[in-house]
C-alpha cells in the first residue's frame, strides 16, 4: 500500500477516535479525557505531517494544489488548537477541528493533486506571500470558533444552565483569548496583503481583482470588529457575526476561485 494512504488513513482514524474521545465526554462532570484526546490527536498530526509533507514536496516543486493547501491549513489549525489544549480547556473546538481535519484526510486519498510551483529563486517571494496568508487564514480560523465558543457560553449562562459550562473555561477568559487571537490573526492578514503589493506583480491585475478585494474587506470588517470592541465595548453576538462575515470574505478569497477552477471548470 502506498505510504501516502497508510499516512492518510492513520491520520483519518486518530483524528475521530481523538472526536469521539471528546464528544462521548463533554458533558461528563470531570470533562474529556484530555491525555486520552491528546495522544491520539498526536498520533494523527504525525501521520498527517508526515503524509502532508510528501503532498506537498514533489521533485523540488511545491504542491499549492486546492486539496493540498486546505490539507496544511487543517494540520495548522489542529497543531495549534490542539498545543491551546495543553492549558486551557478548548473542550469544543477539538472535535471540530480533529473532525474536519481528519475527513479531509480521508478525501486526500481519492483526490488527484495537480498544481506545481518550483522551488526556484524568484517563488520564493510567492511562497512567502503565500505562507503569510495562510498563517493569517489558520488563526483567523481559530478565532471564528472561539467566537462560537463564546456565544455559546454566554448563551447558556444567560439561561441559567450551569452544569452545560461547567467542563468549559470562565467566559471572560474565553473572550479574551478571542481577541488577542483576533488580533494577531489581523496583524498577519495586514502583513500578507502588504508583501502581495510590494512582491506580487500582478496583485491588483484583472484575474486577481476579485480575490484582492474580497481579502481587503475581509481585513477591514475584523479591524472595525477590534476598533468595535476596544474602543466601543463590542462583544456577544454582533461580533459573532461580524467574525463569521469577514471568515465567509476570506474563505471566498482564499479558495473560492480555486474550487471553480480546479474542480469545475
Amino acid at each position: 500500500m502506498d505510504l501516502l494512504v497508510i499516512g492518510s488513513s492513520v491520520a483519518f482514524v486518530s483524528y475521530i477516535l481523538a472526536s469521539v474521545a471528546t464528544v462521548s465526554r463533554l458533558f461528563h462532570p470531570k470533562g474529556p479525557n484530555i491525555v486520552l484526546v491528546l495522544s491520539l490527536g498526536s498520533i494523527a498530526i504525525v501521520a498527517h505531517t508526515l503524509s502532508n509533507g510528501q503532498y506537498l514536496y514533489q521533485q523540488a516543486n511545491i504542491n499549492f494544489s486546492l486539496p493540498n493547501v486546505v490539507s496544511l491549513v487543517s494540520l495548522l489549525i489542529t497543531l495549534l488548537v490542539s498545543s491551546v489544549a495543553l492549558k486551557y480547556k478548548v473542550n469544543l473546538l477539538l472535535p471540530v477541528v480533529y473532525s474536519f481535519a481528519g475527513i479531509w484526510q480521508l478525501l486526500m486519498i481519492f483526490i488527484p493533486p495537480n498544481i506545481l510551483i518550483p522551488l526556484s529563486t524568484e517563488k520564493i517571494f510567492l511562497v512567502t506571500h503565500i505562507t503569510l496568508a495562510l498563517i493569517a487564514y489558520c488563526v483567523l480560523i481559530i478565532a471564528t470558533l472561539y467566537a462560537f465558543q463564546v456565544a455559546y457560553i454566554n448563551y447558556k449562562l444567560k439561561n441559567k444552565n450551569l452544569l452545560a459550562v461547567s467542563h468549559l473555561p470562565p467566559l471572560m477568559q474565553v473572550e479574551n483569548q478571542l481577541f488577542l487571537i483576533l488580533s494577531i490573526g489581523t496583524l498577519c492578514l495586514l502583513l500578507s496583503q502588504f508583501s502581495g503589493l510590494i512582491f506580487l506583480d500582478d496583485f491588483f491585475a484583472k484575474e486577481r481583482a476579485h480575490k484582492t478585494a474580497l481579502s481587503l474587506m475581509s481585513l477591514l470588517v475584523y479591524v472595525l470588529i477590534l476598533w468595535g470592541h476596544f474602543k466601543q465595548g463590542w462583544r456577544g453576538n454582533k461580533v459573532l457575526v461580524l467574525t463569521v462575515i469577514a471568515s465567509l470574505l476570506l474563505t471566498l478569497s482564499y479558495f473560492g476561485s480555486r474550487f471553480v477552477k480546479e474542480f469545475i471548470l
